[in-house]
């Protein structure tokens, strides 16, 4: 790794730019700080930074790891780090230094490619689709459905599939999304499956009774309190958790009790609380 600078400050583009757009700033960068052009004691530094940057953000997989986990995705400190599809290839620079091709006599450095890989260059045959990020909510993740997004400045309807994550990764026919969700207040995530919290007063927990539960999806569900119930105690309800995102069958809503314990008593409450305290 040549530097720890933010790839994307590097090149001079924002996070959610498309690849074009990255292309685009690749090309400028590189034309202005390549060694043979530029003669400033800086030049090599920036322009192996450079072709560094893009190596990563013009690869959907590299970009999106370094999305998630920064330099780190590629360091030894990730597991396979260095390794497979995050394996560094070098700079455009020493590629061509050491096939003995130089830059003289081409006033731009894509034109190499022109004459040394018949009239393509690598980059166009490995032109990848543009990667989008979108936020949406933990309910909008667990059940899918429609959403209108801004995608180049143009507003398009997405279907967003029952089930998707942080980290999820959507193809669409020109473009990938990468979804982040929110956190949510009632529903805590745990893979597929769904915690809540119901408060019980202390005369349900300890004498039972039948509570009404919101699922995810607004449907309300009894649920019965054992008598004895401590706080903390978690109840599962099979198959009101997330959808599986690939495959049939979802996962299950837990449902933890919190007793709620009075701050003030009366007398004659503290006497029946007295009288239960005698049974062990």
């Amino acid at each position: 790794m040549v530097t720890d600078k933010d790839y994307y400050e590097i090149l001079g583009v924002a996070r959610d730019d498309s690849s074009s757009k990255i292309k685009k700033a690749y090309r400028r960068l590189a034309l202005k700080w390549h060694p043979d052009r530029n003669k400033s004691a800086e030049a090599e530094k920036r322009f192996k930074e450079i072709n560094e940057a893009y190596e990563i953000l013009s690869n959907p997989k590299k970009r999106q790891a370094y999305d998630q986990f920064g330099h780190a995705a590629f360091s030894g400190g990730m597991p396979g780090a260095g390794q497979g599809a995050y394996t560094s290839y070098g700079n455009l620079g020493d590629i061509l230094r050491q096939a003995g091709v130089s830059w003289g006599g081409f006033s731009d450095p894509f034109d190499i490619f022109e004459s040394f890989f018949g009239g393509q260059s690598p980059f166009g045959q490995q032109e990848q689709l543009p990667t989008y990020r979108i936020v949406i909510q933990q309910r909008e993740a667990v059940l899918g459905g429609e959403k209108e997004v801004n995608i180049d400045d143009r507003k398009k309807k997405i279907k967003i599939p029952a089930g998707v994550d942080s980290g999820s990764r959507i193809r669409f026919p020109d473009f990938y999304l990468l979804i982040d969700v929110l956190t949510d207040a009632d529903f805590a995530r745990q893979g597929d499956d769904l915690i809540t919290e119901k408060e019980i007063s202390f005369a349900e927990a300890v004498l039972g009774s039948v509570v009404k539960i919101l699922t995810i999806e607004g449907r309300e569900i009894k649920l019965k309190v054992r008598p004895g119930t401590e706080s903390g105690t978690m109840v599962r309800l099979r198959g009101f958790g997330v959808p599986h995102l690939r495959g049939r069958g979802r996962g299950d809503l837990y449902v933890r009790f919190r007793v709620k314990i009075p701050q003030k008593l009366n007398r004659r409450q503290r006497e029946l609380i007295e009288e239960l305290s005698k049974f062990k």
